[in-house]
């Protein structure tokens, strides 16, 4: 296998991707409409009754909605990993995902091909939602535009690798609702999305440690911090330790001979 084979690979895999999110309008939609309820609704009523929050980097005053917009990014990010790794789930109950599996790549760049090509589409859809937030009056630093780039990169891997490792332990189509709503929503109500961490603090300690051993955390931190070109160290690494973490454990959940797939008899179920 050459390099060439490799790249044919990948660009196929990011191609077919590509067309299944510009084909399927309906997650589309659904990808910009939630975030987009949750600023216009959510944030206006919070916006009424709090005013506004004091919230690091900036240490100032700021409107609510101009909070929340990069938590809401990485819920974006999140629910894209999560319809990525729904189709992995729907490509082995038809049986097509037996004919990628059993191709002579390596199953590693198979699946980090997969991953690569969700975190395009999650990348794409974070900047529209960007576009719309402007009038919204969300306008970070047109360096922020740019800057935002690497972090939204590396939470997408993070939240794209979690939904490969669920998804190679999902054995039917019916059982991954349950599984997405019990993973995202503590996921994302236990983060900083919505509050600062210094509130939580105030309010339960032990939320707030839970809070802080959560990776969403750390990943709306990375891209608050970065959306205003600044960067938080601590939650890169912990946001690049989780990757690495979940992509070895989606790695070995999906190899025949020793993951989870072992156990139903290989892929193509």
């Amino acid at each position: 296998m050459t390099p060439i084979h490799y790249a044919r690979c990948l660009g196929g895999i990011v191609k077919r991707e590509a067309l299944r999110w510009t084909q399927q309008r309906g997650r589309f939609f659904s990808a910009l409409v939630r975030p987009l309820v949750w600023l216009a609704i959510f944030a206006a009523g919070f916006h009424f009754v709090l005013g506004v929050s004091i919230i690091p980097p900036y240490e100032t005053y700021i409107p609510y909605e101009v909070y929340i917009a990069p938590g809401l990014l990485a819920m974006i990010q999140l629910f894209n990993g999560m319809q990525s790794s729904l189709s992995m789930v729907y490509d082995r109950e038809m049986g097509s995902m037996k004919t990628l599996l059993v191709s002579p790549f390596p199953r590693w760049f198979l699946l980090t091909a997969k991953l690569l090509a969700s975190v395009v589409v999650s990348v794409v859809q974070a900047y529209i939602f960007l576009a719309i937030a402007w009038f919204w009056e969300i306008d970070p630093p047109p360096l922020g535009y740019l800057t935002v780039l690497p972090a939204l990169i590396l939470s997408g891997l993070m939240l794209g690798a979690l939904g490969l490792v669920l998804s190679s332990f999902i054995r039917q189509l019916e059982n991954f609702a349950g599984v997405m709503n019990f993973v995202i929503f503590p996921m994302f109500f236990a983060s900083s999305a919505l509050y600062p961490l210094w509130r939580v603090k105030e309010s339960s300690l032990t939320l707030y440690w839970i809070c802080q051993a959560n990776p969403f955390t750390h990943a709306t931190e990375l891209i608050r911090f970065a959306l205003y070109g600044q960067m938080a160290p601590l939650s890169a690494g912990v946001v690049a330790g989780a990757t690495l973490l979940f992509m070895i454990l989606a790695v070995w959940g999906y190899d025949p001979g020793r993951g989870l797939l072992a156990r139903r008899g290989g892929g193509g179920e």
